[in-house]
């Protein structure tokens, strides 16, 4: 999943001579997957899944004191299914389940956690969840962080050494990651992740 397109970045790059596609689309795949990294997603966390599939978690130390179940990121209800282990590889559908934070998807924000209807306490070992995994759409912040890391790292090839010439300061040596690209991606690290 990409976060931005060839096309944006290119029109980005304003009046510089226009780059291959595929030496973009390169690039672009790799900033994208710097930002899951640096955010602590999955690979194309940020997009949503085009289908449901199953994830299994462990209860234990995924439970908030009020009965919040950390899960993933889920885009959409389409296909919701939350489940427990009622024996050696077999589920029950559990009915009794919400998701939150309340209006997240009328938002453009995804669920990030489950709590039971009539409970504080999640007494099963493991759950099943089938979701569409990700976010319902990229966030801003999130393409243009993609665009401008993109642009660095293909503009990398002129700085082999990790400095770049200007006219006013002579060689300046790059950060390790551009300021303007962690102030956009901050607001989307999860807690315990840097």
């Amino acid at each position: 999943m990409l976060y931005a397109t060839p096309e944006e970045l290119n029109a980005m790059r304003g009046n510089r001579p226009q780059v291959a596609q595929d030496v973009l689309l390169r690039a672009l795949r790799t900033s994208c997957r710097a930002i899951d990294r640096k955010t602590g997603r999955r690979p194309g966390g940020f997009g949503l899944a085009n289908a449901p599939s199953a994830r299994v978690y462990e209860v234990q130390g995924r439970v908030t004191p009020d009965g919040r179940l950390l899960v993933d990121d889920i885009g959409s209800t389409d296909g919701l299914i939350v489940e427990v282990e009622t024996g050696t590889d077999t589920w029950s559908v559990l009915a009794d389940v919400r998701h939150g934070p309340d209006n997240t998807l009328a938002l453009d924000q995804p669920i990030t956690y489950l709590v039971l209807a009539h409970r504080h306490r999640w007494p099963w070992r493991r759950i099943q969840v089938t979701a569409r995994w990700g976010w319902p759409a990229v966030p801003e912040e999130i393409g243009m962080a993609a665009l401008l890391l993109a642009n660095r790292l293909y503009l990398r090839k002129d700085s082999p050494e990790g400095l770049v010439q200007t006219q006013e300061f002579g060689g300046v040596r790059l950060s390790r990651w551009d300021p303007d690209v962690e102030a956009l991606l901050a607001p989307y690290v999860l807690p315990g992740i840097a």
